[in-house]
């Protein structure tokens, strides 16, 4: 996978077209959640894009600054293609994410909403439990932070 991070000014429109289609793609259709995906953070994030060798985006967060999101710096809309899944398309995607938010904001806590199902994945990046579930959109969530 090749790497690209810009920010909601940088992007193109068919690499805005590309993130927008592949979270709605996992996020309403895959997971048969109707929700307001264009929440007005866009605009604030720093979009990490993955590509595969056919140029095709198949990995893809949103990092925030602290204060942003949450009080602290952010990861969000974590989500990889089916085609990419279990080959460690995630974890490299977290990886990444975790550097990148690091090289531009400093080494720092990071806070994340995760569906309470990933939370083994989470946990082996570093992150731990910092809520009780909650659900959003009716799927069980928990508040997670790498410290």
């Amino acid at each position: 996978m090749f790497w690209i991070e810009k920010t909601f000014d940088e992007l193109t429109t068919a690499e805005l077209y590309a993130l927008l289609q592949l979270r709605s793609e996992v996020f309403v259709v895959e997971q048969q959640c109707p929700y307001q995906d264009m929440d007005g953070s866009d605009q604030k994030a720093l979009h990490l894009m993955g590509y595969n060798d056919t140029h095709k985006l198949v990995a893809y967060t949103r990092i925030f600054a602290p204060g942003i999101k949450f009080d602290m710096a952010s990861i969000g809309r974590v989500i990889t293609a089916m085609e990419v899944r279990r080959t460690g398309a995630g974890r490299e995607l977290m990886i990444k994410s975790i550097a990148v938010l690091e090289e531009r904001y400093g080494k720092q806590p990071i806070k994340i909403g995760a569906q309470q199902y990933l939370h083994k994945f989470y946990s082996s990046l570093g992150f731990r439990q910092s809520s009780e579930m909650y659900l959003e959109d009716n799927i069980p969530h928990i508040e997670m932070i790498r410290e």
